[in-house]
């Protein structure tokens, strides 16, 4: 049986870019995910920052084929329960808690949580993930605390987010232990509103080649 690191590398499936997404109105949801989805960025993370968030991820997983929807900002047993109801195939929380841990133990859904000291992150690897948010990257130290991570810390990999975008985001990936980075700048606000679905797969497309 693969571990749960394993199923979450496979979910992401080798995209360098995860979209993490703020949806206002639950109507651009599907649209949104499709843009991404057709511009090579399948792989997306609905946060739960908004009262139609888990509408969202329902309809993204009922309605979009070929999305990997994941639900962000998962803070405790009760939402990571409830987003993994709503279809999420993957759980991201800003940190790792006790109650986070339990939870995913007893799910199949893997959990991505965040660590940015090396107690946090060593805190994980006992607990058998290997695959860990870097959050809040830049406000953490950025490319030279993950550069100082890699010697001591050589099995753990990460998704750095915050403060990730296009002009560093390609800077994060070219590091070994970066397997992606998360950001918004591929679905940026103003484009959403405005329903322009085609500039937003644009976006997609190249942030799918960087690192590559």
């Amino acid at each position: 049986m693969p571990s749960k690191t394993e199923k979450l590398l496979s979910l992401l499936n080798g995209q360098p870019v995860i979209p993490v997404l703020k949806i206002a109105d639950v109507k651009d949801a599907v649209p949104l995910a499709r843009a991404l989805t057709a511009g090579g960025l399948p792989a997306i993370e609905i946060t739960l920052r908004t009262a139609d968030a888990l509408e969202a991820i329902r309809r993204v997983a009922g309605e979009v084929e070929g999305a990997v929807v994941g639900a962000g900002t998962i803070l405790d047993a009760k939402q990571f329960d409830e987003a993994a109801a709503a279809g999420s195939k993957f759980i991201v929380s800003p940190g790792i808690t006790n109650q986070l841990l339990a939870a995913a133990k007893d799910s199949a859904v893997p959990l991505l949580p965040g660590a940015i000291t090396p107690g946090e992150i060593m805190a994980a690897r006992e607990a058998g993930l290997r695959f860990l948010k870097f959050f809040p990257a830049e406000q953490s130290g950025g490319i030279a605390s993950l550069k100082a991570f890699a010697s001591p810390l050589t099995d753990v990999k990460f998704c750095p987010t915050g403060g990730i975008t296009g002009k560093n985001a390609a800077d994060y990936l070219a590091l070994p232990n970066v397997i992606c980075v998360g950001g918004s700048w591929v679905a940026p606000d103003d484009l959403v509103k405005a329903g322009k679905w085609d500039e937003i797969e644009a976006l997609a497309r190249a942030a799918s080649k960087l690192g590559r």
